[in-house]
């Protein structure tokens, strides 16, 4: 068979790091699978174009936000120059592309498994309430609401502390109600309306990674602690654990929705009870933990999309520690110069 050429997203390896160099290593560590990993950045200084151990090629991209042609005919000029056969798309701006244009990108030779539009909208703050009791746990006591009347009512009703959030992006955590006014006008002047008011829960932080084929199977999933966290709130040590009702809750999500795709759901555990706190419709900055501890999901996401046998055995031990560690890399100006004057880099004339 042919190597398969996997392009991947998100090798921003920085202090708020991207997905895409553990999916990068996760493809690697799979012997049986022949591949070469093309790099797809945004910016000349993300790391992961400097691995030359890890990618075959790396390319510059143009922003998702800059329209349909220009990223269709990026990815065009990739397939008809180098190669292109699967695309892991790791960061939740680029989603809405791939979903949307994804059978116009199976047509020209590109697959890609991710969720549908209707499943990604689950990943709104003001669909968790319904998620939640649709695989049988908790969110914090939560009020939708988009008036500063709406937002004072729910203060009153919630108290503080208080998380307010937009319905995708950006969350605080508010002491008083003149900081809620002050962030609910912030977020609602960058991303519109509606505002989550919601309960803050304090308890164990636990995430669970997982993936689904989209007919309702389950492809593995793995149940982590947060044990350190960065200043931004990232993994940087971090525990497996088998919280039997966050993991139950996890395969009802695959087969409640027929997920298509990796996923992460974020909980917090409060005196025993598992709270959902946020969706998240691809693998996290941390799923190399999970391809560590024996469930390797970018392998499995490839092996789901080509019709190849995946591992039965997809269970994991619980105890594993996970830490992160920063790596300095030192290399010639040849990449720089070439990623910036024409666009793209060829690993494979370095290695």
């Amino acid at each position: 068979m042919k190597d398969l050429i996997i392009g991947v997203t998100g090798i921003n390896a920085v202090d708020n790091p991207g997905p895409g160099v553990g999916v990068a290593r996760s493809l690697r560590e799979d012997s049986e699978l022949n591949v070469k990993v093309v790099g797809l950045a945004y910016d000349a200084m993300e790391p992961g174009i400097y691995l030359d151990w890890l990618m075959d090629k790396s390319y510059i991209m143009p922003y998702p936000s800059g329209g349909r042609d220009a990223y269709m005919e990026r990815l065009a000029y990739i397939k008809s120059t180098y190669g292109l056969d699967f695309v892991i798309p790791s960061l939740d701006v680029e989603l809405p592309f791939f979903t949307k244009y994804g059978e116009e990108l199976e047509n020209m030779g590109i697959k890609t498994v991710v969720p549908t539009m209707e499943q990604f909208r689950l990943r709104g703050k003001d669909r968790l309430e319904d998620v939640a009791k649709t695989i049988g746990i908790r969110i914090p006591a939560t009020r939708v609401v988009s008036s500063h009347e709406d937002l004072q009512s729910a203060l009153d009703e919630i108290g503080y502390p208080v998380m307010i959030k937009g319905a995708f992006y950006k969350a605080y955590c508010a002491y008083t109600s003149m900081q809620a006014a002050s962030y609910y006008n912030s977020i609602v002047a960058e991303w519109g309306y509606p505002i989550i008011v919601q309960q803050m829960v304090k308890g164990e932080e636990l995430n669970v990674v997982g993936l689904g084929d989209g007919t309702g199977e389950n492809l593995g999933m793995v149940g982590i602690k947060k044990m350190g966290v960065t200043s931004l709130g990232k993994i940087w040590t971090g525990v497996t654990i088998r919280n039997e009702e966050m993991l139950e809750a996890a395969a009802k999500f695959i087969s409640e929705y027929k997920w298509k795709g990796a996923f992460e759901l974020e909980c917090m555990v409060d005196s025993g009870e598992v709270y959902l706190i946020e969706i998240n419709p691809r693998l996290p900055a941390w799923s190399f933990f999970a391809t560590g501890v024996g469930v390797n999901l970018p392998s499995n996401m490839l092996r789901s999309a080509f019709d190849m046998p995946i591992p039965k055995a997809r269970d994991y031990e619980s105890g594993k520690l996970y830490v992160r560690y920063t790596y300095e890399v030192v290399t010639d100006m040849k990449p720089f110069q070439e990623i910036v004057t024409t666009g793209e880099y060829c690993h494979e004339d370095a290695v």
